[in-house]
């Protein structure tokens, strides 16, 4: 027993350890083997279901979704990186197949703006043209009653002020004279022959007289010699058509007086517009001579036909014009606001909402409970205009929220990944005429199917060019390089500096080195190149002068294409989604894409389109 207590402490160590080490085999064993059942459970449990997280993700650009890689890297367009095409998916399990999804950051790039969708009460503003003209109620025509000469005359000009009762002038009439002769002689038969008497009374007041100058003839008992013409209205002289001395006959004009102080306002209303405006509408009135001023009427007339020759209806205004401001002819400008419906019942969507084509009106509706702003493409019927707004027939409800802003560069995604889109309503892959997948240049040379190289292809290089001339035009293009880059930087101070060099360069270049059609080919080109630099230089506003620098590559192009470049090389360039989405040209001495229409925004979308020398 001794022994075996002695051996037992001399291997304790030697047991322990042994102990240990069988404890963590066995550990081991039986864990690795309840987990390769587990797996083994679980794969004989789920045989034939994939699994979502195995499937393999793919890359995509969220301005650019045509762009689709099995790997995250940069758009080969833009330079934007890409994001997983599920990102732009997420949404559950009742994601609409048609639905276009954008990122965040591509939905502020594309300035998408919405707006919740609402009911009111819409208004027409129909917006006329007319003139001032004079109230013809006002208007007094004088004419001679007898015949006789204008021995004075009181309005010395046309356009002067005079009060009613006031002469305007005095004539001599012969034929008056013995027609009061006449009526003296009647009265000693007043009492006998009292129709004779009445008869040359009667005569007289034909003749304008009034029962008060009768009187006084009858009173001093001999004719009058000299009548005055006097004024019916206050008002002014708009015609005098007798000067002193003149004869006149019975029925000749004499003057023209108007009373100017109410005056009539005469709209032209064309066929579209008269279902608009009623009786009683507010008109809203300006008029450019008087800038500063704005009345406001109520139609009071409208024209029951239409003139055959001009195709409109004249509406008519009536205002005070005490001050006698708006005066007969001056041009003025109306606003007609009709309400369409008497209660807010109408659903309104603004004109920016809307993509026509022709007979369809198309709208993105957003859709809910996304995480990332998505959209659905839907065709609505549209019911009369409202000023900036669009009445809504058919096809959408209120408290549905659509793009308001940006619309089309959402259409313009939908369409590139084959969805319903204002040109494609049904959806499928659609031919955009411009192809970025695989950035072939030399297949998208041997086809052509940009339209902006419809002008390089009418380019042709000339033969016998000066090498003087190619020498100076290589001056213009080393002036022009620098003028890139203050673009590539979205500098417009520094781009205007540079262009006044670049303008300073075209200056310097001969024009008689060349001969016969090349110096015709130049002097078109020069007037474009010219023009655009004196603008760059002169503006201000870095995306104006981007607009006028992209006229100036087409024309610069236009120039290399046909005289060339002596010992450089020039890569033409281009980025379909400068010029708003229209594509634009620049020239770079490097083959590395550097957008000069987008600076760092964009900074490498675009692509190579021919190398000059």
């Amino acid at each position: 027993m001794k022994n075996l207590i002695n051996n037992i402490k001399g291997n304790y160590k030697l047991v322990v350890g042994t102990l240990i080490l069988g404890i963590l085999f066995g550990w081991l064993f039986f864990h690795s083997g309840g987990e390769s059942t587990a797996s083994q459970t679980g794969v004989e449990g789920h045989e034939g279901h994939n699994h979502e997280s195995e499937d393999p993700t793919t890359w995509t650009c969220s301005m650019h979704p045509q762009i689709k890689q099995d790997k995250p890297g940069d758009c080969p367009i833009c330079g934007m990186d890409l994001i997983p095409l599920s990102s732009m998916q997420s949404g559950g399990d009742d994601v609409n197949p048609n639905e276009i999804a954008m990122s965040e950051s591509a939905s502020k790039l594309a300035e998408i703006q919405t707006l919740i969708v609402s009911k009111g009460a819409p208004q027409k503003s129909v917006f006329l043209q007319g003139k001032v003209h004079a109230d013809e109620r006002n208007i007094a025509e004088l004419t001679a009653r007898f015949g006789g000469r204008i021995e004075k005359l009181f309005v010395n000009f046309t356009g002067q002020q005079v009060q009613k009762g006031e002469k305007l002038a005095t004539i001599y009439s012969p034929g008056l004279v013995t027609a009061q002769r006449e009526l003296l002689e009647a009265i000693s038969y007043k009492d006998s022959r009292p129709a004779l008497y009445a008869a040359s009374k009667g005569k007289l007041k034909l003749w304008d007289l009034t029962d008060d100058q009768i009187a006084a003839i009858e009173e001093r008992g001999e004719p009058q010699l000299y009548f005055d013409v006097l004024s019916p209205i206050t008002g002014t002289v708009m015609m005098r058509h007798v000067a002193l001395g003149d004869y006149v006959k019975e029925g000749t004009p004499l003057f023209k007086v108007t009373d100017l102080s109410h005056v009539w306002v005469m709209f032209d209303a064309y066929e579209s517009d008269l279902p608009w405006i009623k009786l009683g509408d507010r008109v809203e009135i300006t008029i450019p001579a008087l800038p500063m001023k704005t009345f406001e009427a109520r139609v009071s007339y409208i024209d029951p036909f239409i003139d055959a020759a001009t195709r409109v209806a004249r509406v008519r205004v009536e205002l005070s014009n005490k001050k006698e401001q708006l005066k007969p002819e001056m041009f003025a400008n109306g606003i007609v606001k009709s309400n369409i419906a008497e209660k807010s019942s109408e659903i309104l969507i603004p004109k920016s909402s809307i993509l026509w084509t022709g007979k369809r009106a198309v709208v993105y509706v957003k859709v809910v409970d996304r995480e990332t702003p998505t959209f659905l493409y839907r065709e609505i019927d549209l019911g009369p205009e409202a000023g900036a707004f669009y009445v809504v027939a058919d096809g959408l409800q209120a408290g549905e929220e659509i793009a308001v802003n940006g619309v089309f560069k959402i259409d313009a995604a939908a369409q590139l990944q084959g969805l319903p889109s204002m040109m494609n309503p049904e959806g499928g892959v659609v031919s955009t005429g411009h192809n970025h997948g695989g950035m072939d240049m030399e297949g998208s040379k041997a086809t052509g199917d940009h339209a902006g190289h419809q002008d390089m292809d009418m380019t042709k290089e000339l033969n016998n060019i000066s090498p003087d001339f190619k020498a100076q035009l290589t001056k213009v293009y080393k002036a022009y390089v620098p003028l890139k880059d203050a673009f590539v930087a979205t500098d417009a101070k520094k781009a205007g500096s540079t262009a006044e060099e670049v303008g300073k360069a075209l200056k310097s270049v001969d024009m008689g080195l060349l001969k016969g059609d090349a110096h015709m080919v130049w002097m078109e080109q020069l007037k474009t190149l010219e023009g655009t630099i004196k603008s760059i230089s002169k503006l201000s506003a870095i995306e104006k002068q981007r607009t006028e620098f992209a006229k100036f590559n087409l024309a610069f192009y236009k120039s290399i294409k046909s005289f060339g470049l002596q010992d450089v090389t020039a890569y033409y360039q281009y980025c379909p989604m400068a010029n708003r989405d229209k594509g634009a040209y620049w020239l770079s001495d490097s083959e590395e894409i550097r957008n000069p229409y987008f600076g760092e925004a964009m900074l490498g979308c675009g692509e190579n389109r021919e190398t000059l020398k």
